[in-house]
């Protein structure tokens, strides 16, 4: 089931990256598998998914050990400094830096391991007091800032808007990550890479997402259905 279900997400990506002109190679899938088994990664895994994401950091670092050697790991939730030093050892991404403070713990425990490591900044692009991120306005003070820090590299943005029944909905702000990103682009402040990374869209909305320029999409329960362990 989950090999079938794997099969027709990419089979969506790549239909709806055409219909707009764009290559299917350009956009990964992040196979969203907190609070589900590691054997339900390993069976993933086996269907040839290698990207997955986890929001928990102690339930990452678990599963890591246990996982296939080959899978990789980026950390999709809000990741507390203090936890920073377990996410720097564990994770292959952290999409989720919103803060100053968090990047200077990353860049110190990573200083120690002597690694670098790839994040994305989250951004609040709808303001929604219930999500976490960085305002859109602040995002650039930000970015600069963590540019400065040698061990991290700060490859795009990352966003999750406030949840709309209508995934079409959710295209304005889709919209809005693609520009902010535009523009930081035009001052040269991702200069580490070609074209910046876009986390945007999930299982619901993940084609408005792709249409609007995500390269990174993060579904999880069109591929693992409803997660079976609990808080």
């Amino acid at each position: 089931m989950i090999a079938e279900n794997i099969q027709r997400i990419k089979n969506q990506i790549a239909n709806t990256a055409i219909k707009v002109n764009r290559s299917p190679d350009d956009i990964k899938l992040v196979a969203v598998s907190k609070r589900f088994p590691v054997e339900k990664i390993t069976e993933a895994h086996a269907a040839g998914q290698t990207l997955f994401g986890e929001n928990y950091i102690q339930e990452m670092q678990i599963k890591r050990q246990q996982a296939p050697p080959s899978a990789i790991f980026h950390f999709i939730g809000h990741l507390q400094s203090n936890k920073a030093k377990i996410a720097a050892a564990t994770c292959d991404m952290i999409e989720t830096v919103d803060g100053l403070k968090l990047g200077k713990a990353l860049n110190n425990h990573l200083q120690t391991l002597d690694k670098t490591m790839d994040v994305l900044i989250q951004v609040n692009i709808g303001n929604d007091a219930k999500k976490a991120g960085v305002k859109s306005s602040d995002t650039e003070e930000l970015l600069i800032k963590l540019n400065d820090l040698p061990r991290i590299r700060v490859c795009g943005l990352m966003t999750m808007p406030p949840f709309e029944e209508d995934p079409e909905l959710s295209r304005p702000y889709f919209q809005n990550l693609r520009l902010l990103a535009e523009r930081l682009k035009e001052k040269d402040l991702f200069s580490a890479i070609e074209k910046p990374e876009l986390s945007m869209g999930m299982s619901g909305d993940f084609h408005i997402a792709i249409e609007e320029g995500a390269t990174i999409v993060r579904v999880g329960t069109a591929i693992f259905g409803e997660r079976l362990l609990t808080e």
